[in-house]
This record gives structure tokens, C-alpha cells and sequence, in this order.
């Protein structure tokens, strides 16, 4: 029987069939005589299994052979195993090595964060890093199908622009052929002009401000959504971010349940989320925040004295 060429994604509905994957190797362990080979292709990870009988042996040996990230295409039969991961394991049959991997550097065991991000662009193959980048793809679809379903024009507006969008302190400056430029804090000012064609209309790309920061951790580029439209009245501005909010909380959770799990999120907070929205004026938000803010610091106090209290004691 031919194989069929498939993804790890969809193994389930081959289940009983001889498959081909494609993919890279994440991980080897052996029990005894069977060698287990993890391998993901970036719709997830499955379980390979081969046992060293006199048949299998050269499939064994390569295997054995086979470095961490070495691309592979490997053919076997699909089968349910509620132990394995994702719930369908592949009983090897064949392993063609594409490219082999040697020495490479992301090692299953823990690694620090500086480490890492020298090794960003592999760092990317990681469990957890391959999980935040499929949940923000997510977020990203769900934004744009928002906006598009709700008649909004999708504006691209310029990353290098000549005019100063918020706080001039907070500017990347550029040498423009002589003349000063500056890359894009937002796009407020082009969609402010743009709405007054269109009506409804909405940028969404890379921001950039230059503020100062003692950690690599700070922002000084992200994506931000921006919609523009006319004649709108304050209730119907928050209606606008509301439905937002909801529609992208909807998108993750119904699709991305795996990948929350896996970043440790706390899935029923956001099955919790319900609209409308409670609403309440600025000043008594501003009241609110100062009221827990005095409560934070209280409970410092409190908890300080009761340090000290332990201390002497």
C-alpha cells in the first residue's frame, strides 16, 4: 500500500494507514530494544516507534545515529496510543534523513534566557515559543477578521514617517537622504485623513518607541491595531473595543486550548469573559486605582512589619 503523505495534525483521521510525515527530530529515548523518535513538523509532535529486530535493523541503527533537528521523512503505520503524545503514535517502517543535524546547541535540558535569546532564530523550534507564536497568529486573524467583517478598510500606513505622533523623547530618528525622519509611534494621523474617505477604516502593524529601558525585555517595538471612524459617539467606541476583546478571547480559547494549556494559562478566566462590559466614568476609575493602590501598600506595610515581627522573635 502507498503511503500517505500527511501532517502530524491530521494523523488521527489515518489512523490504521501507512502515512509519510515530514518533519525535524525533537527528541530519542530507548527502552531496552525500541527507540522512540520524537518528531514535530509544525502542526505537532508525534511518536515514531521502531523495536530492533534482525528486520529492522538498518532503520534502527539509523535512527540510533540520528542527531537532535535532523529533517527527516519518515513512513510507518498510523495507530491510536493513548499514551503517546497527541494521543497517535507511527510504527516506523521507513526513515529517509534529509538533512542531518549535529551539535545542536538547544539541548533539552534548561537553558537560560540570555542563552536563548543569542539563539532566537532556533529558540523558535521550543515547545513553548512555537506555542506563544501560534496563539498570536491567532489573535492577529481573529483582529483582522473583526474589523474586515464589520466593513472596516484596512489602511497600511508609513513605518517611516515625517511627522511626530506622540511624544518627541520618544522618537527613532532617521537620516532620510539628508532630511530627518522618524519610524512610527502610529498611524493616527494618516487614518484620521483616511476615515473621512471610507468611513470606517483600521491600520495594524509595527509601532516603535524609543523609550528607556535597563532590560531587553521592554518593548520598543510591537504591533498595534488602530481603527478611525467617523462621526462615532463615545458609546459607540466602546461598544467597538468590546466586541474586539470578545471576538479574539473567542477565537484563542476555541482554538488555541492546547497551546494555552501548555503556557499554564488559566483557561477558565477567559471562558468566564462575558459581554456587555460593567462601564464606569474615569473618575471613578482613577478612585478605584487609587484605592488599590493605597491597599498595596498597606499590605506592604503590613507585610514588612510582620517580617521584622518574625525576626525579632
Amino acid at each position: 500500500m502507498d503511503a500517505e503523505t500527511t501532517t502530524i495534525g491530521q494523523l488521527k483521521d489515518h489512523e490504521g494507514h501507512t502515512v509519510r510525515i515530514r518533519g525535524w527530530l525533537y527528541n530519542t529515548r530507548r527502552s531496552g530494544k525500541i527507540m522512540f523518535l520524537l518528531v514535530r513538523d509544525g502542526t505537532g509532535i508525534c511518536q515514531f516507534v521502531v523495536e530492533r529486530t534482525e528486520e529492522n535493523e538498518a532503520i534502527f541503527r539509523v535512527a540510533k545515529g540520528l542527531g537532535q533537528e535532523s529533517s527527516l521523512v519518515l513512513v510507518g503505520m498510523a495507530r491510536v496510543e493513548p499514551r503517546a503524545v497527541g494521543g497517535v503514535e507511527v510504527c516506523l517502517r521507513e526513515v529517509e534523513v534529509v538533512g542531518e543535524s549535529a551539535d545542536y546547541p538547544i539541548t533539552p535540558k534548561a537553558h537560560g534566557v540570555d542563552f536563548l535569546m543569542r539563539r532566537r532564530h532556533l529558540w523558535l523550534r521550543s515547545r513553548r515559543q512555537h506555542a506563544i507564536l501560534r496563539v498570536r497568529a491567532g489573535v492577529v486573524g481573529a483582529i483582522r477578521k473583526f474589523f474586515d467583517d464589520k466593513g472596516f478598510v484596512l489602511i497600511d500606513t508609513p513605518i517611516i514617517s515625517p511627522p511626530i505622533g506622540e511624544e518627541a523623547a520618544t522618537l527613532f530618528e532617521l537620516d532620510y537622504f539628508g532630511e530627518p525622519a522618524y519610524l512610527a509611534q502610529t498611524g493616527q494621523l494618516y487614518l484620521e485623513a483616511a476615515c473621512m474617505s471610507f468611513g470606517k477604516v483600521y491600520c495594524f502593524g509595527p509601532t516603535f518607541r524609543a523609550e528607556k529601558s535597563k532590560t531587553r525585555r521592554h518593548l520598543a517595538e510591537f504591533w498595534m491595531v488602530e481603527p478611525e471612524v467617523a462621526f462615532a459617539e463615545l458609546d459607540e467606541v466602546m461598544e467597538l473595543a468590546e466586541g474586539l476583546v470578545g471576538a479574539i478571547v473567542e477565537r484563542v480559547v476555541a482554538d488555541y486550548r492546547a497551546e494555552l494549556a501548555l503556557l499554564g494559562r488559566d483557561i477558565t478566566v477567559l471562558e468566564r469573559l462575558a459581554r456587555p462590559f460593567a462601564r464606569i466614568s474615569y473618575s471613578e476609575a482613577v478612585e478605584l486605582l487609587r484605592g488599590e493602590r493605597t491597599r498595596q501598600l498597606l499590605e506592604g506595610e503590613r507585610g514588612e512589619c510582620e517580617a521584622r515581627s518574625g525576626e525579632l522573635e
